[in-house]
């Protein structure tokens, strides 16, 4: 037996005759951390510079790497040219392809989205004209979130900051709900022993009451037909095939089986009750760590949110002051406070919907203020996979680059003749952010507060 996990957790596993458990205790004896990343595909992004070792097979873009870098001093993290994602969790991006959800535009609502590994992958997967609304509940969280989507740099996002319960004044708005919801956290043992000693029977309980309550007071939101992704990274069947069987019996919900290669050593589990199918990833049988995953299609009537309701406010925006900066193209401008902001002209009227019954924290891409009749260009803009390709930029080496992370002052040789004013900085022919140049100094223009540190 383990002197590490659990016994009451073992012993709950090992009531699956199918299940290796002692493969499973001895993987988890020794601590590691397996690194893998996900392209942005939006971005000129590569794996260049990587010590790759092999590509995930169930995620596209996907890559686990041979050791950890220092994430945060590379230029490339911070410009949204990757993420950083347990590669378990990356099944998502097989799960939509494999449900033909990534076809046409759809509405999906990502509900428990910090830090925005997820939201960033369901925003790479989906059709380009998709809406995706990332929501965190926890306050504290939700800023990591935005930045995290700010990096990815796609226009067709909201995020915003509410209790589940806030999207049951939305029924039957979305087609996709993604909800990975709190748990006990079993599956991040193997990588995390400190993790362990938070672990007890009666939080599971906690967590599995937890979860009911954020699916029955949000899944009014799913419209009829429409799917459910359901995940967690727990071993505990209290909050995973439990759960599921519940919402098959108490919302009309059926489980959807997706086929998965055998050689990817997910494992195949069915429900107590309704024998529905889910999946399982242990790390003594693939390179990730815990998780677990379901499926389910929402088949009762539900009615819909209505958009008649919703009144359309006079957008008092000056649409021309974008056309210099980015590809405005499906795109419109308005404004929040003294921001302002392109959003899909597709969905002008949703953003509105949601405004009236959400809290948002953001909306589209910010592009910047106005200042008289100049734009301030906001920091959002730099990183859109939008901004328009010829604007001023000049191009920084690796320690020029780590200088400008750090808000520090740079030594810049720029021709005043040929460059002045708003100016891109870039990195291996990507965009980091802005700078402005005067006759007599450079002011950096990063943001404070996602500065790096002086590591």
């Amino acid at each position: 037996m383990s002197n590490i996990l659990p016994n009451d957790l073992i012993n709950a596993l090992k009531g699956d005759p199918s299940f290796d458990y002692e493969a499973f205790i001895a993987v988890h004896d020794k601590e590691e951390k397996t690194t893998s990343i996900r392209l942005n595909p939006f971005k000129d992004a590569t794996t260049e510079g990587f010590d790759v070792e092999k590509a995930i097979p169930w995620c596209r873009g996907g890559y686990y790497l041979k050791e950890r870098p220092v994430f945060t001093l590379d230029p490339l993290f911070h410009s949204g040219c990757y993420y950083s994602q347990e590669a378990s969790s990356m099944f998502l991006d097989y799960a939509i392809r494999s449900l033909a959800l990534h076809k046409e535009p759809i509405k999906v609502l990502d509900l428990c989205a910090a830090p925005g590994g997820k939201s960033t992958l369901l925003n790479s997967a989906l059709h380009k004209d998709s809406l995706l609304v990332a929501n965190e509940i926890i306050k504290s969280r939700v800023n990591i979130l935005n930045d995290n989507l700010v990096r990815w740099g796609n226009p067709n996002v909201v995020v915003s900051n509410n209790d589940p319960s806030a999207f049951g004044r939305l029924p039957g708005y979305f087609d996709l709900m993604v909800v990975d919801a709190p748990c006990s956290g079993s599956g991040m043992f193997h990588k995390d022993h400190t993790a362990i000693d938070e672990w007890s029977l009666s939080n599971v309980k906690l967590c599995s009451e937890r979860q009911q309550r954020i699916l029955g007071q949000s899944l009014d939101a799913l419209k009829s037909e429409g799917y459910l992704f359901y995940s967690t990274c727990s071993y505990s069947q209290e909050e995973n095939e439990d759960i599921v069987d519940w919402l098959i019996d108490c919302f009309e919900m059926e489980a959807v089986d997706i086929e998965v290669d055998e050689s990817w050593g997910i494992m195949v589990t069915k429900s107590p009750k309704h024998k529905a199918a889910t999946f399982r990833f242990y790390p003594h049988l693939l390179k990730g760590e815990g998780f677990f995953f379901a499926v389910l299609k929402k088949r009762g009537d539900q009615s819909s949110f209505s958009m008649k309701k919703v009144k359309k406010e006079k957008n008092t925006a000056p649409q021309q002051v974008a056309d210099t900066w980015i590809d405005k193209e499906g795109l419109y401008v308005f404004q929040h406070n003294d921001m302002l902001h392109v959003f899909p002209k597709q969905y002008e009227m949703d953003l509105q919907a949601l405004q009236n019954v959400l809290y948002l924290k953001n909306a589209g891409t910010q592009i910047g203020k106005l200042k008289g009749k100049e734009l301030i260009p906001a920091h959002d803009l730099a990183l859109s996979n939008r901004i328009l390709t010829d604007l001023p930029a000049i191009e920084l080496d690796l320690e020029q680059a780590q200088q400008y992370l750090r808000k520090e002052n740079l030594a810049l040789s720029i021709n005043p003749d040929n460059l002045q004013g708003w100016i891109l900085v870039r990195y291996k022919g990507t965009n980091m952010g802005w700078i402005k140049a005067m006759p007599n100094r450079i002011n950096n223009y990063y943001p404070k507060e996602i500065r790096i540190a002086n590591l």
